[in-house]
């Protein structure tokens, strides 16, 4: 098989995007597995993967987006193709990343179907006992990432209210609310303790409270996610955290206008939740190209990929964390590591243009399941 590793687009033009979806010992192990690898000329340069690096590695470079698309078999991808990049999808082929089709445009997923893509989706990649093995890394990243962001965001020359968020001695320490007890809310709620700030939890899941209550004591408060505690919450928070997560779906909405209108001006959202949707009322996708702006005097972070700040440390942890999942398809074929692997079918979307995933299928109903 040929695998091909474009270098990855941002979001909107003039965006930030660094990652690579697999680092140069990836792809070492890539070709020990059978495969050749066509990586695209300074994919990995931001990071301090060079193309010799890669060659070194036993890798071919491709001098143009174009050649890398074409050549594969296989397409490492971080993020979804941007538009200008469908173009170049060929029939049959396989394709790894975040993909998030929950979100993406009907024409994209149009274009998987008419040209028989098997889509595969990183973030839905699920063991039977619910673990994301791929996702997980990547949620810890960006929850050890939280309090970096919201301390720059909550500084005087960045609009926000002035607040230190470990305060000092006769001063308080600021509040923040974290929306869900998974990987990324979890190690979010860690990191804030360890900048002293004072912490909040809430999730509908109450074991999942208990686990992380158990895990960091009584120096956090954990509340079952309702309304009424969502109302009190916000209206105190100097940072609220989201990072509600439904695999595979749009992320449902629980907070609301009218709750981010109570918040104290120059407080600070930052939602985690926006490549699925975001699961605040006010998060948008926007042209700025640092994803941030105010929403009733409330600065919202809303960066769909956050973890490209710390590309070099996200491009190890996607490298790593995928490696097995494409071996099984380099060493099986696509049918038989599909049927053998659980949690890669669980992944798939689309598969030769078929919709699998059951969310995916209900949004267009014409399409049946393989």
């Amino acid at each position: 098989m040929i695998i091909g590793v474009p270098k990855e687009l941002p979001p909107i033009k003039g965006g930030l995007e660094c990652r690579v979806a697999s680092s140069p010992w990836g792809v070492r192990e890539l070709i020990a597995a059978g495969a050749d690898v066509y990586v695209e000329s300074t994919a990995g340069k931001v990071v301090g993967f060079s193309d010799e690096n890669y060659v070194a590695a036993g890798a071919k470079i491709a001098y143009s987006r174009e050649e890398a698309y074409k050549r594969a078999d296989i397409l490492l991808k971080v993020r979804v193709p941007h538009k200008e990049e469908w173009e170049y999808l060929r029939e049959g082929q396989i394709l790894f990343g975040f993909l998030h089709l929950a979100t993406a445009p009907k024409e994209l997923i149009q274009t998987f179907i008419e040209r028989k893509i098997t889509a595969i989706g990183h973030e839905i990649i699920q063991e039977p006992d619910g673990h994301l093995p791929i996702l997980k890394p990547i949620s810890e990243i960006a929850g050890k990432m939280a309090p970096q962001i919201a301390a720059r965001l909550l500084e005087t020359a960045s609009g926000g209210r002035g607040i230190l968020l470990g305060g000092i001695s006769g001063i308080p320490p600021a509040e923040v609310v974290i929306l869900g007890a998974g990987t990324l809310g979890s190690h979010a709620a860690e990191s804030f303790l360890g900048t002293g700030a004072s912490v909040y939890v809430v999730d509908r899941n109450r074991e999942k409270l208990e686990r992380l209550q158990h895990q960091l004591g009584h120096r956090i408060v954990t509340l079952l996610m309702n309304k009424y505690n969502l109302e009190k919450l916000v209206k105190f928070a100097n940072v609220l955290i989201c990072a509600v997560l439904v695999p595979g779906e749009r992320t449902p909405v629980v907070i609301t206008k009218e709750m981010v209108s109570s918040m104290k001006e120059g407080s600070v959202i930052i939602d985690f939740s926006i490549d699925q949707g975001g699961c605040c009322e006010t998060s948008r996708l926007t042209p700025l190209k640092d994803f941030v702006f105010k929403a009733d005097g409330v600065t919202h972070f809303c960066m769909p990929n956050s973890t490209t700040l710390v590309a070099r440390t996200a491009s190890h942890a996607i490298t790593g964390s995928s490696l097995p999942f494409i071996v099984k398809v380099i060493t099986l074929g696509i049918e038989k590591a599909l049927d053998e692997v659980p949690s890669l079918r669980k992944g798939t979307y689309i598969h030769k243009g078929v919709i699998l995933h059951k969310y995916l299928k209900d949004l267009y109903t014409k399409h049946e399941l393989v």
